[in-house]
């Protein structure tokens, strides 16, 4: 009797767990009742009790919840507070807050936040609010492209105009030693995009090479060599005379990474003396302005660049219609209020060093 006990309490165990279906054994369901927890189907006409399917929405994550909202890095690069990678990286340091929280890559605004940056409050302004300014800067040699040069030496952005709101944004920079065609705005996002390899803006420089130059070396240099930072070549090369082992060449790039122009000139051995941006697109550096000097593009000239990386068309500018273009009276205008800059530098380096 005890092995019996054992056995139906072992089968009862099994039949808990597993279920009955399957065997031979019966439910413990009576006749006529439902089993427990089971709810009782209703009965009706033939289709009417079927469920209709879910029908599942198709969302355009392009639209839904930003119809009304920009991402931060895009909203301050407008603003004119730097570029759009710039602002990215304040973002990732977290140096940049929203309603007292701090930012994170990907965050949108609608325009309402209050922002901070480095503590500083951002007056954001609406996008068709804002009147984009685009100057070309013509920078000699021993110009910094950077705000504050911890050596004090000079830099890009010393003699630029003062603006009430934002600031200048440097398109690119060139480095200590080369002059030239220089673009400054006070909108980020043009800055951003005129910078972006994935656009392919033309940018042309005149080289001065001292060494040998062959074809082979000229050959190399349009197919492509391999630097340290990747593959990279000249689009175009142009012979332009020279004498001895000095030769002028120009040349032309579609993207603008670190002094790119003088390493590959060097991987052929030899190296470039002199070297001057004389084109950013289609637009070429005034000759008439002078070393130094800026100018104000107008409303068309700023159109073409915006056109150039699909942006919106400006209908405004600070530029006045009827100014004239650049003359040599305002070109010796210029050229005496950049000798009168170097003149305060020059003193101003000397009390330092007192």
């Amino acid at each position: 009797m005890t092995v019996n006990k054992k056995k139906t309490s072992k089968d009862a165990e099994i039949d808990k767990k597993y279920g009955t279906r399957g065997t031979q054994k019966k439910g413990t369901a009576k006749k006529g009742l439902a089993k427990p927890g089971s709810a009782k189907k209703p009965v009706g006409k033939k289709g009417q009790g079927k469920k209709e399917p879910e029908k599942v929405e198709k969302v355009n994550f392009q639209k839904a919840t930003h119809k009304d909202s920009e991402k931060v890095q895009k909203v301050l690069a407008r603003a004119g507070k730097g570029s759009r990678r710039e602002m990215e990286k304040m973002i990732t340091e977290g140096r940049v807050s929203i309603d007292g929280k701090v930012a994170f890559l990907g965050d949108r605004i609608t325009g309402t936040e209050q922002i901070r940056l480095d503590g500083h409050h951002v007056k954001l302004t609406a996008q068709d609010e804002d009147i984009c300014r685009v100057l070309v800067y013509n920078k000699p040699e021993g110009e910094m492209c950077t705000r504050k040069d911890p050596e004090g030496r000079p830099t890009v952005f010393d003699r630029l105009p003062p603006l009430e709101t934002g600031r200048w944004v440097a398109v690119g920079r060139l480095d200590i030693n080369t002059s030239g065609m220089l673009l400054f705005t006070t909108d980020g996002e043009l800055a951003n995009r005129l910078m972006h390899p994935s656009q392919k803006v033309e940018r042309e420089y005149a080289v001065r090479v001292f060494g040998e130059i062959n074809e082979g070396m000229l050959q190399r240099l349009r197919a492509g060599v391999q630097l340290e930072d990747g593959p990279a070549k000249f689009q175009k090369i142009t012979y332009r005379g020279g004498e001895g082992r000095n030769h002028w060449f120009h040349v032309v790039l579609s993207e603008g990474r670190n002094r790119e122009v003088r390493r590959l000139w060097e991987s052929q051995e030899v190296q470039v003396s002199r070297l001057i941006r004389v084109r950013y697109g289609d637009m070429e550096m005034q000759r008439q302005l002078p070393l130094g000097g800026w100018r104000e593009l107008a409303l068309k000239e700023v159109n073409y660049y915006r056109q150039l990386v699909n942006l919106k068309p400006e209908t405004a500018s600070k530029v006045k219609v009827d100014e004239k273009a650049m003359d040599n009276a305002k070109s010796r205008r210029i050229r005496r209020s950049v000798k009168k800059h170097q003149q305060r530098h020059q003193q101003s380096t000397r009390r330092r060093h007192k």
